[in-house]
């Protein structure tokens, strides 16, 4: 008997998988991943630089504050920084915004806008004793001879040290609220007297005396 001859269904291929697309390769700056140029946009404008005044800002108080109006409250934060270039010049103000960044940035301008200059003697200190007064606050202001530092609380050394006196004792008298500190500090300082001033002041009523 003759075998029988079967014959085989063909055998259908598998599809082959599909090859995954290759990663461009990163643009270069100026070049497309194409290798085309980068066509600069009209509209966009180069950003400003920074510029060095060399004044150094410190945040001394953030408060969040409320206001009370007919559909609610209005929350804010104020912003107490104080500005200086270790040089003798120095500056403070307060910026309120919705938002922390905002009242720092408000505040820093300003206190840039609002420099008052003292003059250091031998030794990075300050001429004489002398009393800061603003409201209920006092601050004692003494110098010191170098190497003993700064001793003085947060607002105090915050302008101490930016207006770049670096030995000094300081004692704060009644009202410790940082914004009243840093006022009688800064009447404090600008009261201070040269030498020359000094010695132009007694001069006359010595030429009294004399007579």
């Amino acid at each position: 008997m003759a075998e029988e001859i079967k014959k085989e269904a063909p055998v259908a291929e598998a599809p082959k998988a599909e090859e995954a697309p290759k990663e461009a390769a990163p643009a270069k700056d100026g070049e497309k991943r194409d290798g085309g140029k980068r066509r600069p946009r009209p509209d966009r404008k180069p950003r400003p630089e920074k510029k060095d005044d060399g004044f150094e800002d410190r945040v001394v108080f953030i408060n969040r504050v409320s206001k009370t109006v007919k559909g609610g409250r209005r929350m804010k934060f104020t912003a107490l920084v104080v500005v200086g270039d270790h040089k003798g010049k120095y500056g403070f103000a307060l910026g309120k915004a919705a938002e922390v960044p905002d009242a720092i940035k408000k505040a820093t301008e300003a206190a840039k806008k609002n420099l008052f200059t003292i003059k250091l003697v031998k030794g990075n200190t300050i001429s004489h004793d002398v009393i800061g007064k603003y409201g209920a606050c006092n601050v004692y202001l003494k110098p010191a001879p170098e190497g003993t530092g700064i001793i003085a609380c947060g607002p105090v050394r915050a302008i101490l040290e930016l207006s770049g006196v670096q030995n000094v004792c300081s004692k704060v008298y009644g009202s410790r609220a940082p914004i009243n500190v840093i006022r009688a500090t800064s009447q404090g300082l600008n009261s201070l007297k040269s030498y020359h001033k000094v010695k132009a002041l007694r001069a006359p009523s010595e030429e009294a005396k004399a007579e």
